[in-house]
């Protein structure tokens, strides 16, 4: 009796519904949208960044550079992508210039200590530059003496830092970290030839001048 009454009720509720809507000639899924009123869906669509009713494609707020909030986090790899903390990156002003000269100076100490072509070339350096500084030459010879000798020492100062990146990561021999440091070598090499190529061509013919004078 109770599966009886409740299919009676549907079928009357239904059969209202019905007439309710026959009544007012519409039916059931009609646009009952005016043409002077403002298209519900339309605004709907626009505000979810879909194409509205009159076909325009409309702007989806995920492309808006102000919505930052729905775009995906960026990746590791990715170069916009911000750089993990370094706790040792904290100093400013003077504090950071102090403990970068303390560093530097570290740096020094450990390549003398443990890079003989480094003593090497800083034992030479320590003949050329008072001889660059003493030469008589114009301001612009003296200075590429001088930053030919330096220019040297820069390049072996990277050359040695390769090398000890390359021997923290693996000890092992393999063929990409013998090309990095052959790498280095070629480049050590290269400052020293444009070193002995400047001396030759600015003190060369000084010296020259002064033997024939001698003699």
């Amino acid at each position: 009796m109770r599966t009886r009454h409740s299919t009676a009720a549907r079928a009357s509720n239904g059969a209202l519904h019905t007439g309710d809507t026959d009544a007012a000639g519409i039916e059931p899924f009609d646009d009952v949208s005016e043409h002077d009123a403002p298209n519900h869906v339309d605004h709907v669509d626009r505000a979810n960044g879909v194409r509205g009713m009159n076909g325009a494609s409309l702007a989806s707020p995920l492309a808006s550079p102000d919505n930052d909030s729905h775009h995906e986090p960026l990746s590791p790899d990715d170069p916009l992508a911000p750089l993990p903390f370094n706790p040792y990156k904290g100093n400013r002003g003077v504090t950071r210039a102090w403990h970068a000269m303390k560093n530097s100076l570290a740096g020094f100490r450990v390549a003398i200590r443990e890079e003989s072509a480094f003593r090497q070339e800083l034992t030479l350096a320590a003949i050329l530059i008072p001889c660059g500084v003493l030469v008589p030459v114009d301001p612009v010879s003296r200075v590429l003496l001088l930053g030919s000798v330096m220019l040297v020492l820069i390049v072996e100062l990277l050359n040695s830092s390769v090398e000890a990146a390359i021997d923290r990561i693996s000890l092992e021999r393999h063929e990409l970290s013998r090309r990095a440091k052959d790498l280095g070598s070629a480049a050590v090499m290269v400052a020293l030839g444009m070193c002995v190529m400047t001396w030759v061509l600015i003190v060369g013919p000084l010296v020259v001048r002064w033997v024939k004078a001698w003699l």
